[in-house]
């Protein structure tokens, strides 16, 4: 009798418990799905981002940035980068024309990392850039644009700075970034071979930062030898000279400007770029401004013979004043090359020619 009663309460417990198990294992399901759909998108496999610098030299030029940041914010971007020099180097190094520029740079629609240039620092001590303190000018320029751990502009990325070494607390304007497998990374050399030669105090100034670069270089090498980096792309504001390491090229390959005549700030540079560079399996890409000459180029050559360039580096400088116009880099993981150039014209800003 006992049994025969059970039977009838066992079945109903059965399937109460069968529901509950049905109604929580859709509720894992759904709350998975909800949770993969408030996750962050992966990252596009193809990406595009934007190169300028040496933009704005004047207040004349203002209307041409406005024209070209437009450009900008209208294309499908990742992100801008600005390789420095945001005035001339005769102009007012004022905090006032670092308030405006920072400005102008927070307007962009994506995000937008900036790099220190000479004019904006090195080359204030001139009477007619306001005979300011380059030292001071440089601590500004850190307070200013390097606050955080985030890009500018309205949509910012985030960065990893070298000062969170605290062996290089100071180096907050030395940056790397990772998107879609290709590590970028983000150097302080300026023009004016790098602050070098003018007097003692900039001497050991440009000692410090030369060491700090050298080991935040070696370090982006380290990083993108791992397994899942497709390239890397270095970018700075000095044009470093690589004519000068060249030995017996023809005249048509010679520099655009004199040599220096006092020992070169960017010899050791060159050096470990060199080097890493000849360890390195994969597309790196050097971009720098200084020169305001738009060019892509091989200039590393191989040991073994100066005629054969060593064919997985690219060198890139951006436009310049007065030539208001940037540079799009197409970076495709998948393309053996990885990355791709394309100079675009900005139609506002075409010169009148006559």
């Amino acid at each position: 009798m006992h049994g025969n009663q059970d039977s009838p309460v066992r079945g109903l417990r059965l399937r109460t418990h069968a529901l509950r198990f049905l109604l929580l294992s859709v509720t894992i399901l759904l709350s998975g799905v909800v949770s993969s759909q408030s996750q962050e998108p992966p990252k596009p496999s193809r990406f595009e981002i934007g190169l300028i610098g040496d933009l704005p030299y004047s207040d004349d030029q203002v209307p041409k940035f406005s024209n070209l940041l437009q450009e900008l914010n209208n294309a499908n971007l990742a992100f801008v980068v600005h390789v420095g020099d945001f005035k001339a180097g005769d102009t007012l190094c004022s905090d006032e024309i670092f308030a405006h520029r920072k400005g102008l740079f927070q307007t962009s629609k994506h995000p937008f990392i900036y790099l220190p240039g000479d004019n904006e620092w090195t080359e204030c001590y001139r009477d007619s850039a306001g005979f300011y303190d380059p030292p001071e000018r440089l601590a500004k320029l850190r307070e200013t644009f390097f606050p955080g751990d985030h890009s500018l502009g309205r949509r910012t990325l985030r960065l990893t700075r070298q000062s969170n070494d605290s062996r290089y607390a100071k180096f907050r304007e030395n940056v790397r970034w990772t998107y879609g497998g290709v590590l970028f990374v983000g150097l302080h050399l300026v023009g004016e071979n790098n602050n070098l030669g003018r007097e003692p105090g900039a001497d050991a100034e440009y000692a410090e930062r030369n060491a700090a670069n050298l080991v935040w270089l070696k370090q982006a090498f380290e990083l993108a030898k791992r397994p899942g980096y497709k390239g890397l792309m270095l970018l700075m504001q000095a044009n470093p000279y690589f004519e000068d390491r060249w030995r017996s090229l023809p005249v048509r390959l010679m520099r655009i400007t004199p040599p220096d005549p006092k020992p070169s700030g960017y010899s050791d540079f060159l050096t470990a770029l060199e080097r890493e560079v000849l360890a390195f399996d994969k597309p790196v890409v050097l971009v720098h401004g200084d020169t305001h000459y738009f060019r892509i180029d091989k200039p590393l050559f191989s040991p073994l013979s100066e005629l054969l360039v060593v064919e997985h580096f690219t060198r890139v400088e951006v436009f310049g004043s007065p030539n208001v116009h940037w540079v799009r880099a197409i970076v495709d993981p998948s393309d053996p090359q990885v990355f791709t150039f394309k100079p675009e014209i900005v139609k506002k800003n075409l010169a009148q020619h006559k």
